[in-house]
């Protein structure tokens, strides 16, 4: 083997081909480096004498399926300019790694098609050593995201394991990427987040999230002139939240008639009417329902008309329209709708912002489907840095997601 196919097959150079063994059913390529080539550790100066040898062997690229290994004597040295005393660098390995840069190269291109287990039997090396190898890589690609360019974003919270653990995802809505990871939920999450976003002296304009103080409270301290806009999606979810807790209520004070009637409505109420079931007659069913009971009319019907206030032509239509429906509720008489009516009258300025920036945490849900998906693949993750990692990377896969 010549010395320069050490250099186009394994991308080593400035080392010299000694000889080729076979042991044990895989290939070992002997190699040395001249005394030229050697240089100081630590400050890079050629006036060094040896000091000894350590023999070491370090995984590369297979041939096929055959295992092949890169020995070398890696030379001790003393240098005469600054009287170090050091092992010389390995240029085709990274420091206190058994492996080449070609072998992790390699590594991380299967691991585009294929879980790290099938990576580890398929490259005969140990799970750890495949994981080790993705982790410095997405450690160096996406442990500091740019916030610079950071103008539009989401915030929420996604729950990851049992005993309330949770972690809170914050997304570029431009780019669609994944730039923080917090541990827990709440404003202490986002901290960490609220510094590295000054020292970017990032311009935020807006902010989608849901109506939960703490994440208000965080928005307005740390980010005063941006516009805080409240997502239509968590909005819709509170009213069929207060919406089921009515039904219960009345199905508990209903007589036999009425409970045969309200009993497995709670879907029903909850869809939106193009969504109902034909073949199943839901319409009917919800109709029936509807009929025998009016305050449950009059909410449902409420629901359904809220959904018209993120349709209107402009800012002012809209205000007026949320003015007239709160109205109305206040005026029903239902304990639950009047509650609403409070809260969206409280967080009017949030839900009305949406005309000034139509965003919402959509595309936060997205990637939070994607991120129980990883998780799932992935049979859970036990490092919770490279669990964080591999969320910040989300936006560039463009393959099957894979643990």
């Amino acid at each position: 083997m010549s010395t320069s196919l050490l250099y186009h097959a394994f991308d080593i150079r400035g080392y010299q081909y000694v000889n080729t063994k076979y042991h044990g059913g895989a290939v070992i390529f002997k190699i040395r480096q001249e005394h030229e080539e050697l240089r100081c550790p630590v400050c890079g100066g050629r006036k060094v004498i040896r000091r000894g040898q350590v023999q070491r062997r370090f995984r590369t690229k297979p041939i096929g399926k055959t295992p092949v290994w890169i020995a070398l004597a890696v030379q001790r040295v003393f240098c005469l300019l600054c009287s170090a005393l050091r092992q010389v660098k390995v240029k085709f390995a990274r420091e206190r790694r058994s492996y080449t840069k070609a072998f992790a190269s390699y590594a991380l291109e299967l691991s585009r098609h294929m879980t790290i287990k099938d990576v580890a039997r398929h490259l005969n090396v140990s799970w750890d050593v495949i994981k080790d190898i993705q982790k410095r890589y997405l450690q160096k690609r996406f442990a500091r995201p740019k916030l610079k360019k950071l103008q539009q974003i989401a915030i929420d919270e996604i729950a990851i394991g049992k005993g309330h653990r949770y972690l809170t995802i914050v997304l570029d809505l431009k780019s669609g990427a994944v730039v923080y990871v917090g541990n827990g939920k709440g404003a202490e999450a986002l901290e960490p987040f609220w510094r590295m976003l000054n020292r970017s002296q990032a311009k935020i304009k807006a902010v989608a999230t849901d109506m939960s103080p703490a994440y208000i409270h965080a928005v307005i301290t740390n980010l005063p002139n941006s516009a805080l806009v409240f997502d239509h999606f968590h909005i819709i979810k509170l009213f069929n939240d207060k919406l089921s807790e009515l039904r219960r209520q009345l199905y508990h004070e209903a007589d036999r008639m009425q409970m045969q009637v309200l009993k497995g409505t709670r879907w029903l109420l909850l869809k939106n009417p193009e969504n109902l079931d034909k073949s199943r007659k839901e319409h009917e069913r919800l109709e029936e329902a509807l009929r025998l009971n009016q305050p449950l009319a009059t909410a449902y019907y409420l629901k359904e008309d809220l959904r018209q206030l993120w349709e209107q032509p402009d800012k002012d239509a809209a205000a007026a329209f949320l003015q007239d429906w709160i109205a109305r509720a206040q005026s029903s008489g239902i304990g639950i709708l009047i509650k609403i009516a409070k809260t969206l009258a409280l967080y009017r300025t949030g839900i009305l912002a949406y005309y000034d920036y139509p965003i919402s945490t959509g595309p936060l849900e997205g990637t939070n489907n994607k991120i129980k998906t990883m998780k799932r693949q992935a049979y859970g993750f036990r490092d919770l840095e490279f669990f964080k990692l591999k969320i910040l990377a989300l936006h560039e896969t463009k393959y099957a997601l894979v643990g």
